[in-house]
């Protein structure tokens, strides 16, 4: 059965969707199977992975709405092993679709509860917002992984973020756990930086991933050429990082089992 990841921060521009495609391509590239749903309405993880989220046959739009079956909206990316559900800005109207609907905080959780036998590890990249968009996606999810850049506002984040995570667990998904907390836009030189890697850590243990992730104009520049990192420059500190992040999970997979 295929793990399900949620990529969630409510504070954007904390690295979110890089990671979740980064992320994503790297588990592909260790050889397992992987599916990136894009669940944030502006469509960033589709156009970073070369999709043309304006000329879409199927989108996750059309799973909400009821147009189309799960499996029918699911699209090839130039990685073999690595699939994705796209989104565009239609997604917004999703939310109005649901709102109406009996069952609404569970409507992602069963549709991919019909195909994630096909895959090792299903990503889902959020929207930077508590919306019922997110709150599916946290419903489906088994665990969280929770990307975040080392400056002060990012600690009043993970509070926010704690509480959020608590209450879908009381109420709608008991056996959600924290997948892990990853440092993004690492730079080791910055002394708040380190203090902030050290209060994580404090708080959340070995929950705080290993592996950083540093600030790296290939990381920036990858989406623009509508590729993962590590098939844009598979050299660079930013491809390297999240390969090696791959292999803390899949470490850590094989340590738990």
């Amino acid at each position: 059965m295929g793990k399900i990841t949620a990529v969630a921060n409510q504070k954007g521009g904390v690295g979110k969707t890089t990671t979740a495609i980064n992320t994503a391509a790297s588990l592909a590239a260790s050889g397992k199977r992987v599916l990136l749903i894009d669940t944030d309405p502006q469509g960033n993880s589709s156009s970073g992975l070369g999709i043309d989220k304006d000329n879409l046959s199927g989108s996750l739009y059309d799973l909400y709405t009821g147009s189309k079956n799960i499996d029918e909206i699911i699209m090839d990316t130039s990685l073999p092993s690595l699939m994705i559900i796209p989104s565009n800005i239609e997604l917004i109207g999703a939310e109005l679709e649901l709102s109406a609907k009996d069952g609404r905080e569970t409507f992602l959780k069963n549709s991919l509860e019909t195909i994630r036998h096909q895959y090792d590890y299903i990503l889902i990249d959020c929207p930077p917002s508590l919306s019922l968009l997110t709150l599916n996606a946290l419903v489906a999810a088994d665990t969280l992984l929770v990307p975040m850049q080392c400056e002060y506002y990012a600690l009043e984040g993970i509070s926010m973020l704690l509480r959020t995570f608590n209450l879908i667990k009381d109420s709608f998904n008991p056996s959600l756990e924290i997948e892990g907390i990853l440092l993004t836009m690492f730079d080791g030189r910055n002394s708040l930086a380190n203090q902030v890697s050290d209060e994580l850590k404090k708080h959340f243990g070995d929950k705080v991933y290993k592996t950083l992730i540093p600030r790296n104009v290939t990381l920036a520049e990858a989406p623009s050429h509508g590729k993962p990192v590590i098939l844009y420059d598979v050299r660079s500190k930013g491809a390297q990082s999240y390969l090696e992040l791959a292999k803390e999970i899949l470490g850590n997979e094989t340590s738990a089992g």
